[in-house]
């Protein structure tokens, strides 16, 4: 169970929950979870006619499933291919960042020791991670369906793969990787706002009819994802899709993108095409009224 902030129920009062967190031994077992089939490439995947990377990426997914029997994060031995394809993204996204990304980001970035130099281990992120709003993360070996994924947050939980993109396309990657997870997402997860948010949308995903879970997966995917927010009369990037591909970042503030004011109604509303470049985008005005208004959306279900 949770700490006495938790309702007692998933039908219970979210208005009381603020920053709780979930002790190891109090999560639910890692298993039974649909994953979709990690041997199938699809065509468009930079590496499907690579064997060896095929090879690779599948020891790699092998070292997440271990954590469902086991609990404890396997640190991957990373070849020099694979660190020169992080230094290369991650120095190439550096300059974007400092003209982009949101100040909190920033901050966060530097504070959990992410550098250009090296790929981080999961597990020193998700213990530097608990250190903070009490989130951490579990290797998984591919995709889970939307309701799974969200609703591991409600543990504050972020499931999270360790295989890196294909070296001929460093720049693109059509599944999350360990770019996408650590350079995009963890920064974000120290903030207690956000994280109280994304703990949120996981605890709607629990509770969610079929209608309701399609709105909180875009909600997530233009906040998350692909969330922009105001900071001293700017516009700052803070979703992951943006921060960890340079082509999407840069794109997004350019005229070729329509930036609009965060109206939840219209957001759950919006439908997108994942693989296209994102001709619309929101900007919330805090972290802080982001919780709020979601607070208030999953008191509806």
């Amino acid at each position: 169970m949770l700490n006495e902030t938790t309702p007692a129920s998933d039908e219970g009062d979210f208005t009381t929950l603020s920053n709780f967190r979930v002790a190891a031994e109090e999560l639910p077992a890692f298993k039974d979870m649909p994953f979709e089939d990690i041997e199938e490439l699809h065509l468009d995947h930079p590496g499907a006619n690579d064997q060896a990377y095929r090879e690779r990426r599948d020891h790699i997914a092998s070292l997440s499933k271990k954590f469902r029997e086991t609990g404890e994060i396997t640190d991957v031995d990373y070849t020099e291919e694979e660190q020169d394809i992080w230094r290369h993204v991650a120095g190439k996204l550096e300059g974007l960042h400092q003209k982009y990304a949101s100040p909190f980001y920033l901050r966060a970035k530097k504070d959990l020791g992410i550098t250009n130099d090296r790929i981080p281990q999961l597990s020193e992120m998700s213990k530097r991670l608990t250190e903070t709003t009490g989130f951490r993360l579990a290797p998984i070996e591919g995709l889970v369906d939307t309701r799974a994924f969200l609703s591991w947050l409600s543990y504050r939980v972020m499931l999270s793969t360790q295989y890196i993109r294909h070296s001929s396309r460093p720049d693109y990657t059509p599944e999350p990787d360990i770019v996408h997870e650590i350079i995009g997402h963890q920064p974000m997860f120290t903030n207690p706002a956000f994280a109280d948010y994304s703990q949120f949308v996981g605890l709607g995903a629990r509770k969610a009819n079929d209608q309701q879970l399609e709105e909180l997966g875009r909600l997530y995917w233009f906040t998350v994802e692909f969330g922009l927010v105001q900071h001293e009369g700017e516009v700052k990037a803070y979703g992951a899709g943006l921060l960890s591909s340079y082509g999407e970042l840069e794109h997004a503030f350019t005229d070729d993108v329509e930036r609009r004011p965060f109206d939840l109604e219209e957001v759950i509303s919006h439908k997108y095409t994942y693989s296209d470049m994102q001709p619309v985008l929101y900007v919330i005005p805090s972290y802080a009224e982001l919780k709020e208004q979601t607070r208030k959306y999953i008191e509806s279900f």
